[in-house]
């Protein structure tokens, strides 16, 4: 799920992904590749077609369309999302318009505030939906922050992307323990930042939320795609049944995941097939 630097693109190439994205005839692993790409350009016709995916049938590919319209800090975007923030009967939809807005405001306040250039700058591409904390803090701080249950969830967010940003091992322990947080929308974040890390260490609790039925739908589907980004034996010896899951985020989610392993495995990138 990493956002790339913004690059430009023939009209025939928008035109395709665009397609390819609202196909529902093309396999969910395909799609993903399309909206992934499309995340990366400007222009009507990417926001038109992320706007349209929000909409669609498969609640995984509306909440990634609706997170990826956020990343793109696209203010035109902004009438669509509260549109569907408003109408869409599935909270994990209507949650992720709602973090998209929060994205695209912050990113408004930032430019309006020019005492913000003394931040640290991410050694991660993707557009964060809550600014790191402090440098200054320590691990240790960090972690209370992030498992604090008593916290606001921006605080927790905050925490969470700092301690990502330090990429040593043991913060890996340090998020790992997030998993247990009693908000889905906060373990959905925390499986999504392993992913980033792409720690082989937490494979196993990884693997642990995939296969808890009882997990949310969504926080398994983070899990399945962080496993696939880590690429691993281990990942890849999962059983197949995830495939097959009764939860349709889940199977797709694993669909996309195995997609992810084959072109880690061979050194090929799974967002850019298309460029």
């Amino acid at each position: 799920m990493a956002l790339a630097k913004t690059f430009e693109s023939s009209s025939e190439i928008k035109k395709f992904l665009c397609e390819r994205l609202l196909d529902q005839t093309q396999p969910i692993s395909e799609r993903f590749r399309a909206l992934f790409s499309l995340r990366n350009l400007h222009g009507s016709g990417p926001r038109k077609a992320l706007i349209l995916a929000t909409r669609d049938s498969s609640n995984l590919l509306a909440h990634e369309a609706a997170f990826a319209l956020g990343q793109m800090q696209d203010v035109e975007a902004v009438p669509a999302l509260e549109k569907t923030l408003g109408l869409d009967p599935t909270q994990v939809v209507r949650e992720t318009c709602e973090l998209a807005l929060e994205i695209i405001e912050q990113q408004k306040n930032v430019c309006h505030n020019e005492d913000s250039t003394n931040e640290v700058e991410s050694p991660f591409l993707s557009v964060d939906p809550a600014t790191p904390a402090s440098c200054c803090s320590s691990i240790y701080q960090l972690r209370e922050v992030l498992l604090d249950e008593e916290r606001g969830m921006y605080q927790r967010y905050a925490a969470l992307f700092a301690l990502r940003n330090r990429c040593e091992d043991v913060v890996a322990s340090a998020i790992v323990d997030s998993l247990g947080a009693r908000s889905a929308l906060l373990r959905h974040e925390v499986a999504y930042v392993l992913g980033q890390l792409q720690n082989k260490a937490t494979t196993a609790a990884l693997s642990r939320v995939l296969k808890n039925i009882s997990e949310h739908p969504m926080v398994r589907h983070e899990a399945a795609e962080a496993l696939g980004s880590i690429a691993n034996s281990k990942s890849v010896e999962l059983p197949e049944e995830f495939a097959n899951d009764d939860e349709p985020t889940v199977s797709q989610s694993w669909e996309v995941a195995l997609r992810m392993l084959e072109f880690e495995r061979s050194g090929k990138s799974f967002e850019y097939l298309f460029m």
